[in-house]
């Protein structure tokens, strides 16, 4: 096939015939565009190239600006720059360039390295006008086909989730009916399920606490599986924390249909264009949001109060709002407490020797002397308790009873759950039979699976049967005695609140119901501070206290201070607890010392110093001595000892300090030179010679060497 613009030059060079396609479902899928571009091979050697290379590692990713580095094309452009290539071939020019950035560049590196650009129709000369022109016009209908697909499935995607008829894959424990309407899943079973999740969270407070209980107590949850096929069903699994938290976070299961809580972006970083992914904080931002859509498991004010408290639990959200989740902590008020001068919560410290007496603080620096509000612990406690005890006091009488009704009664809810798991299971046992009774008893390959599938399910259904057993079974009956005790109990809460086995746990999530969050003021001109609880359904009350004395551990002895004065000149606070350390000193708490520790003190004291030693110029320490020397730590060790070597130490045990150019000395070289001649270091004094009354260590040597020199 001759054609004029091929000439022998670009026959002397390879073809390149470049294939793309722009996702992984087009790879998997579209296989005859696939064969059509590995086709284009036999065109080039049609066209009479003998050496022809296929590039396809591009396959499934995007040529669009934002679709990321395409390996591939930076190597089809890099050879084209080495003059290596004659022609690039491929099926259609958009495979090779989306955007106009790429397409440019491509036209203006084949245009100065002579290489030609094909297609499946034609070949195009970059140097000449017309095929320039062409490629183009070609190049700027590729960029705007792509935009203007994308923007019409952007619009139609829009227009549908706009009507609230647009899904993916339903949130589990929903189907889609006959008509497009969403309904929950018809299957009881999983509805009780669903529900269940909301109740208890709203009585543990937490998703752990709430996975903790699923697992606890062997209860299932449905979730949804992809088969082979594509198809979408449901399996009974122990629930993940993830799972759980994203079914709580759902604004679905409160009747709402959102599209677009992720909101995408294209940014430049690195010198290439990168799309990105965030997260948008609430449903309302979303792009589209449709209160009342459709049927819910809760309503409304119960999923935003829902979010409320997983903010409040989180450790790393950035929300001032007051509670946290309840821990295991002492301290009763955690979480409660808010600065009045700057609006932040207060956050709790142990302090003490045992780590056990609490202190709130506001970590703000905005007043004069430091911290907006410091308040002790322990006294703040009692004071919050006598407040609740003379509120709800009257009310532990009723609050017994209920408590003894619900711990005789079995959870009805978990009841019902586990009784429809039992109906499930007998339907799945009797339709096990049924297919085990049809075949022939004969044929045993077949019949003794089936005999085997149905014995595995009246297992699992004795099973199930035995947890529904346990659960529908009453609490143990209290005797009279112990039901006179729980009501005199109830009926003097206060004993029952300062009981010393009354878990923290629950004090804490009765004053969680109860109070809402607590102001702290301090008042001006006094060591007084004003606190306002604010009670949940708006009452107040307010009271004043004197600043609590800060509690302080036995202080850290003169001399360990006085060594961490001296050395965090040079030293780091690592360097510094090794030493303290060696020499027998401890903190005020009587722990050892630790870098961290170090700091602590340093920073107490307004000591400046730093958590790491740095090089000190011209100082070398022992090891850095024998390096620098090429000799062994010992040999450095006598050099000091015999005083041939200054060194200064500031405290025993702390680092040697060696000045290099002590190391560089004329005595130190000479005596170097004969340890490394000899093997012997010579004995000097630190002048670099021998008093006249001074015995050498080696006097029998020098005299056997002084007679052999002699003979």
């Amino acid at each position: 096939m001759n054609n004029a613009k091929i000439t022998a030059q670009h026959l002397g060079r390879k073809a390149v015939v470049y294939l793309r396609q722009s996702s992984s479902r087009q790879v998997r899928e579209n296989l005859e565009s696939q064969r059509l571009q590995y086709a284009l091979a036999d065109r080039a050697r049609a066209l009479g190239w003998t050496e022809v290379e296929i590039i396809d590692s591009d396959l499934g990713i995007s040529a669009a600006a934002s679709g990321g580095r395409r390996p591939g094309f930076e190597q089809l452009v890099s050879q084209v720059a080495l003059a290596e290539v004659g022609a690039i071939f491929s099926r259609e020019l958009s495979r090779l360039s989306r955007n106009d950035k790429d397409w440019c560049q491509l036209l203006e590196v084949c245009q100065l390295f002579g290489t030609l650009i094909g297609d499946a129709e034609q070949v195009y000369d970059v140097n000449l006008l017309d095929d320039q022109l062409v490629l183009g016009i070609k190049g700027t209908l590729s960029v705007v086909e792509l935009k203007v697909l994308h923007s019409r499935m952007r619009q139609g995607l829009l227009a549908k989730a706009q009507r609230g008829e647009l899904f993916g894959r339903l949130a589990v424990g929903y189907v889609l009916g006959a008509d497009g309407e969403v309904l929950k899943d018809p299957d009881e079973r999983v509805q009780q399920a669903i529900a269940l999740v909301f109740q208890k969270f709203r009585e543990l407070w937490s998703v752990r606490q709430t996975w903790v209980w699923f697992h606890e107590h062997g209860v299932d949850l449905p979730v949804q599986v992809i088969d082979g096929s594509g198809r979408v069903r449901i399996e009974w699994k122990a629930p993940t924390r993830p799972f759980l938290q994203h079914l709580l976070q759902n604004p679905f299961y409160a009747g709402a249909y959102v599209y677009g809580r992720q909101a995408r972006q294209t940014v430049w970083e690195d010198g290439r264009l990168l799309r990105k992914t965030r997260r948008v904080s609430s449903p309302e931002q979303c792009q589209v949001f449709i209160r009342e859509h459709h049927a819910g498991y809760i309503d409304w004010e119960s999923f935003e109060h829902h979010q409320r408290m997983i903010r409040r639990n989180s450790n790393r959200s950035q929300s001032q709002e007051g509670q946290r989740s309840v821990r295991a902590g002492q301290a009763l008020l955690t979480g409660l407490l808010r600065c009045g001068v700057c609006g932040r919560r207060l956050f709790v410290a142990y302090q003490g020797a045992d780590g056990s007496r609490p202190r709130y603080f506001c970590k703000a620096k905005t007043a004069p002397q430091g911290r907006c509000v410091s308040v002790g612990g322990i006294g703040l406690d009692q004071r919050v308790s006598e407040e609740l005890l003379r509120v709800i006091a009257a009310l532990g009488a009723e609050a017994g009873c209920r408590a003894l009704e619900r711990f005789a009664a079995p959870d009805p809810e978990h009841v019902a759950l586990l009784r429809h798991h039992v109906e499930q299971l007998t339907y799945a046992s009797q339709r096990a039979f049924e297919q085990y009774d049809q075949v022939d008893a004969r044929n045993r390959l077949v019949a003794a699976e089936l005999e085997r599938r149905w014995n595995e399910k009246l297992a699992e259904r004795e099973k199930a049967r035995a947890a529904l057993s346990r659960a529908e079974r009453p609490a143990p009956t209290l005797s009279a005695a112990d039901q006179h005790r729980l009501e005199e109990l109830a009926a003097n809460f206060e004993r029952v609140w300062v009981h010393a086995q009354c878990p923290i746990e629950i004090k804490k999530k009765i004053l969680r119901t109860a109070i809402e969050e607590i102001i702290v003021f301090p008042v001006e001109g006094t060591e007084r501070l004003r606190f306002v609880i604010h009670w949940n359904g708006g009452v107040h009350t307010e009271f004043e206290s004197a600043k609590a004395k800060l509690f302080l551990v036995r202080p850290t002895s003169g001399e360990a201070l006085d060594i961490i004065r001296r050395m965090a000149e040079r030293y780091g606070d690592d360097q510094i607890a090794a030493v303290l350390n060696c020499l027998g000193h401890r903190t005020g708490k009587g722990n050892p010392w630790s870098q961290q520790r170090v700091g602590d003190v340093r920073r107490s004291y307004a000591i400046a110093g730093r958590a790491r030693g740095v090089p000190l110029e011209g100082i070398l320490n022992l090891s850095q001595a024998a390096r620098h020397c090429d000799i062994r730590p010992d040999v450095i060790r006598r050099l000091v000892a015999i005083g041939l070597l200054p060194m200064t130490q500031i405290v025993a045990h702390a680092p040697w300090e060696i000045r290099q150019a002590d190391l560089e000395a004329p005595a130190i070289r000479t005596a170097l030179e004969h340890l490394r001649r000899t093997g012997r270091l010579p004995v000097t004094a630190a002048a670099g010679g021998v008093t006249p009354n001074q015995k050498t260590l080696f006097s029998q040597n020098q005299e056997v060497g002084n007679e052999r020199q002699s003979d």
